[in-house]
């Protein structure tokens, strides 16, 4: 009968710890690599800009050419989200949902909470995350490098389209990451970044 108690005990014990560590169900976070997103552009040097966005969706975790169901694009250096107004450029997408966006300082281990009255959407006059060097993600170097550089400290942190969270930090524009990359050799407009991403809703943390 004791053994039969200490038994029934222990499956007890084990049973709260289990629901305490699934914390009644929640999801874990997802974190992932993404390499090579590439996303051409035609025209610009003063001339129109046009070309397909290159489409993200943060639920599936892969790039997506759904009109609907998406949650940040790229073309160029240019990063838009699928929230707001669009600004009528040749071959942008509609914006369907009520995404935003924001660029918070410090490094994706630092940015571990969401603040929910910082987001901003695209609007007809300027995009939420800024184009131009110095501006939001990136650095132009000029002559004579001509480089695109990631911004150190700037973690992009989204709300998705179906209002989850996840926050992404870009590492390369340039295809295959190169440590060293040279403009003249090496093929620009190919996205590396890092995400998380939190798949339970109302959480605005990322652990």
């Amino acid at each position: 009968m004791k053994s039969m108690r200490i038994f029934t005990l222990l499956v007890l014990t084990a049973f709260l710890i289990s629901c305490g560590e699934d914390e009644i169900g929640l999801l874990p976070t997802e974190s992932e690599t993404i390499k090579n997103l590439h996303a051409p552009q035609s025209g610009g040097q003063g001339q129109p800009i046009s070309g397909a966005f290159a489409k993200f969706d943060f639920d599936t975790g892969a790039q997506t050419t759904s009109e609907t169901d998406w949650d940040i694009a790229f073309r160029g250096t240019t990063i838009i989200v699928n929230g707001g107004t669009s600004q009528g450029t040749t071959d942008e997408p509609s914006r369907t949902s009520t995404a935003g966006v924001y660029i918070a300082s410090g490094t994706m281990a630092t940015v571990t909470e969401v603040d929910e009255d910082a987001f901003l959407s695209d609007t007809a006059s300027g995009l939420a995350i800024p184009t131009g060097s110095d501006n939001g993600w990136y650095n132009y170097s000029g002559p004579p490098s001509y480089l695109i550089t990631p911004l150190s400290g700037k973690i992009l942190v989204i709300r998705t389209s179906d209002d989850k969270y996840a926050k992404m930090e870009i590492l390369s524009y340039y295809k295959d990451a190169p440590a060293n990359p040279d403009a003249f050799t090496d093929a620009g407009r190919y996205y590396t970044f890092n995400y998380v991403y939190q798949p339970n809703d109302g959480i605005l943390s990322f652990d």
